[in-house]
């Protein structure tokens, strides 16, 4: 491949990283031709090329459709042996219990099937087991609890396809089990009644992307057309239900493709008509201004229903997303902004030592290519958190786990895209390395025994290697556009995020701002935000931020930039709605000293 020509000649940033451009010659052309078919501008026409979104692909891509979009949920191995044996509950009128994970994705799964099941008078028990003293999935322990609380059906969500154990025990007391989930699995299913998962060996539906809270939607379509086969006419409308659906798609990091950019459009349309209490209630405690959108979703409400499962009452997510009462839902809410700020010291505190730890493992040189990191002053809580802080500074896998004081331990990892983690985990689980540990390409979760540490590290270092050496030489940043302050107003945010929604598999067009002077910096909020005015040789100015970047060679770039030395500023646009204004503001990436 002939390497790609440095965008604005930057082949070292301030942060050590090349800009290229994000299209290519054939891309390129793409755009120049959806410009000229279509009333598209061109800045829109190149972030479509750049996303691979072809001429006639155009309309259906800006305007996708949950009808459109949405095979026959049949299409998912086991689907139809799930959804008759739901239906059948139901009509008879069960005790049903739901057991879900504690994140965001199995809260939005069980408010989900709750909301379902309460249409027809039906109210489950709701089981979510507390992080630190039960961990993740199903266990036996809970399950007898369910069981001797009269249910006779168990359905889990967004867990169960690695707990044969607890699965099995229930079955053997009578219970009929069913697992609704999306995580990675080896050959050894479980023995439920029926599993559906996307992501089992032996389906062929192509859904692998979904969420949890996306496939419990399709049981939900298929479940409808089970009860109408036996003769139910009073049906939910489901696509209420997808506020739900967009929450735990953003949440989870799945890729913004295929039928989840449809659950994302229509489930923001949702979330903006306040159809769901719970979802209002975290709007109004997280003070967000302006109508709901993926940021808002993605990092103001969904840490708030994490901070539940991560240090205090993981059901409490679940509970809200579930009500229909709006003085409970502002009393939850108002007890999960109270932990969120509470997770956020603890969080702090913990990232601040593990970036100690890593930085002396690094040293002057390149470092290890994965970081294994461990500590007894770590809450198990936000390891998640500190894993994703790390990867990001040091941009490379990171899994931070925290210690018992007899030495075994309960961790999270996450990683970069083209570096499997998930599967790396499992593999170590398939030798007999550690008890426990799973989940997706991009996150993981992982449980060690005592003197399992040193050697869970070095098999991790071995196995992600090669991959690692791979990804982080891509890592140039990719420009969409080179733009002026002048040009970045509302209008053209507005324009651009017809290509949304943007997260995984559908990056936020990054715009790249040539010879522009920096004003007024300074160092705002307890995470070292970088705050100043961009301002471009016309006198235009733009409102900008470099989020964590004090005490960062990003940070001091920006801090100690003159007006006789302009930089190139990269960055994402997004649009801050105060006291009724909208007003454009850049959040910064990167930066690059101008070539003479």
């Amino acid at each position: 491949m002939t390497p790609r020509t440095p965008f604005l000649g930057v082949d070292s940033s301030v942060l050590g990283r090349a800009w290229v451009d994000r299209l290519t010659d054939a891309t390129t052309r793409t755009a120049t031709a959806i410009s000229q078919r279509t009333e598209l501008s061109e800045i829109l026409s190149r972030i479509l090329a750049a996303r691979d979104v072809g001429p006639d692909e155009v309309e259906t891509y800006l305007a996708p459709t949950i009808r459109g979009l949405m095979p026959d949920p049949s299409t998912l191995t086991d689907m139809d042996a799930l959804a008759d044996r739901l239906a059948r509950a139901i009509v008879d009128r069960e005790s049903v219990a739901l057991f879900g994970d504690y994140d965001v994705d199995g809260a939005c799964s069980c408010a989900l099937m709750t909301r379902y099941f309460a249409h027809f008078g039906v109210v489950p028990q709701v089981h979510i087991p507390d992080r630190i003293f039960e961990g993740y999935g199903p266990n036996t322990a809970a399950m007898d609890k369910l069981i001797e609380a009269g249910a006779t059906l168990i359905v889990t969500l967004d867990c169960g396809t690695t707990s044969d154990g607890p699965i099995l025990h229930a079955r053997s007391r009578g219970a009929d089990v069913l697992v609704i989930d999306h995580h990675l699995s080896d050959a050894a299913l479980p023995e439920p009644n029926a599993l559906v998962n996307p992501n089992r060996p032996d389906d062929v539906s192509g859904l692998g992307y979904l969420c949890a809270a996306g496939v419990t939607f399709m049981v939900l379509v298929a479940s409808n057309r089970a009860l109408r086969g036996r003769g139910e006419s009073n049906l939910p409308d489901l696509m209420t239900l997808l506020d739900l659906v967009a929450l735990a798609t953003i949440c989870d990091v799945v890729p913004l493709k295929g039928l989840n950019r449809a659950f994302v459009i229509r489930g923001l349309e949702a979330a903006r008509g306040g159809n769901n209490r719970g979802i209002s209630a975290l709007g109004l405690a997280a003070r967000i201004n302006g109508p709901l959108n993926p940021y808002h979703l993605g990092f103001l409400i969904g840490p708030r229903i994490n901070a539940g499962g991560r240090i205090g009452n993981a059901a409490l997510g679940a509970e809200l997303l579930a009500t229909t009462d709006e003085h409970h839902a502002l009393a939850i809410a108002a007890r999960l902004d109270e932990l969120n700020t509470e997770r956020q010291r603890i969080e702090i505190e913990a990232v601040e030592e593990a970036t100690r730890v890593a930085e002396t493992e690094i040293g002057n040189g390149d470092g290890p290519p994965v970081l294994v990191l461990a500590s007894a002053n770590w809450h198990a809580g936000v390891v998640g958190l500190v894993a994703a802080r790390l990867r990001e500074r040091f941009e490379r896998p990171t899994i931070a786990i925290a210690l018992q004081p007899d030495g075994s331990g309960t961790g999270s990892g996450r990683s970069m895209p083209g570096v499997d983690l998930g599967r790396a985990i499992i593999a170590a689980v398939d030798s007999g390395l550690i008890p426990k540990g799973g989940g997706h390409a991009m996150a993981a979760g992982v449980t060690i025994r005592p003197g399992q540490l040193a050697a869970f590290r070095a098999y991790i270092t071995e196995a992600l290697t090669a991959d690692v050496g791979v990804a982080r030489a891509a890592t140039a940043l990719s420009i969409d556009a080179a733009l002026s302050a002048r040009a970045a107003t509302p209008d053209l945010i507005n324009d651009t995020e017809r290509a949304g929604p943007f997260g995984s598999g559908n990056p936020q067009p990054v715009f790249a701002f040539p010879a522009h002077r920096i004003r007024f910096p300074d160092v705002v909020g307890a995470g070292g935000h970088v705050r100043f005015m961009l301002t471009s040789g016309d006198g235009a100015r733009l409102k900008a931020i470099a989020f964590r970047a004090a005490g960062h060679a990003l940070g001091d770039a920006l801090l100690q930039a003159s007006d006789d030395r302009p930089l190139h500023i990269a960055g994402t646009l997004g649009i801050d709605h105060y006291q009724g204004r909208e007003q454009a503001q850049l959040r910064v990436l990167d930066a690059a000293v101008p070539r003479n």
